[in-house]
């Protein structure tokens, strides 16, 4: 998953960003409202986590503009303001969730995860095609209950078209998934890791998910 954070402070920024990324998420930084707002509308961000207090432009205004705009991107205010107008405010203008600090990592994570399924409308975070289950909260596949060992970014993969299942995602789509913005990687990235991710699910026994649409790209019916 894509994560966008926008937060001043330097220090938790940086913690966040060593946080996420050794989760295996894939994170950009903004340090103020108006570097934030111009990423969010350029960058195809899943979630994006947003203080209040910036400088240049308030998160409250980041969040109005970003949903003028039309973003449907997952937003997850972190904010020192923990008065009830707050949340409520900020809640009404568009966010998904309002966590409040100080908080605990694996807390933020575990709404991360949350808000995400809610966004495509998954109940359950362990998702069963065929043979196959993927447990989205612990990031593991399994077939007939033995795992099937996937590096990060195959994992990554099969994540983006479990989550859009029935819609056909190009390369692109899938590079902006899983890449930040500092990383340079050509297509065929994605051809090599669905090359080794199937190999490795018919070696287990699973039924082979991944549709190809020739010209298209990719898609789990």
């Amino acid at each position: 998953m894509k994560i966008l954070i926008i937060e001043d402070s330097e220090r938790l920024r940086r913690s966040l960003s060593d946080g996420l990324k050794k989760l295996n998420y894939c994170v950009d930084l903004a340090a103020d409202g108006e570097q934030g707002l111009q990423m969010a509308k350029l960058g195809d961000y899943q979630t994006i986590i947003l203080d209040l207090m910036l400088p240049k432009l308030d998160g409250l205004s980041v969040l109005r503009k970003l949903r003028q705009s039309g973003s449907e991107a997952n937003i997850l205010i972190l904010s020192a303001r923990d008065l009830l107008n707050d949340r409520v405010k900020g809640l009404e203008l568009g966010a998904d969730d309002y966590l409040v600090k100080p908080f605990a990592f694996e807390e933020l994570c575990a709404r991360i995860t949350a808000i995400s399924r809610r966004h495509f409308n998954l109940k359950d975070p362990v998702i069963r095609i065929d043979n196959i289950e993927i447990d989205t909260s612990r990031k593991q596949v399994f077939c007939a209950g033995v795992e099937i060992h996937l590096t990060a970014s195959e994992y990554g993969v099969l994540e983006c078209l479990v989550f859009q299942r029935g819609r056909t995602l190009s390369k692109d789509q899938l590079l902006n998934w899983l890449y930040d913005m500092n990383t340079s990687v050509t297509s065929n990235v994605i051809e090599v890791l669905l090359s080794s991710m199937r190999r490795k699910l018919r070696a287990a026994g699973a039924v082979d998910i991944i549709q190809t649409r020739r010209g298209f790209g990719y898609t789990i019916l």
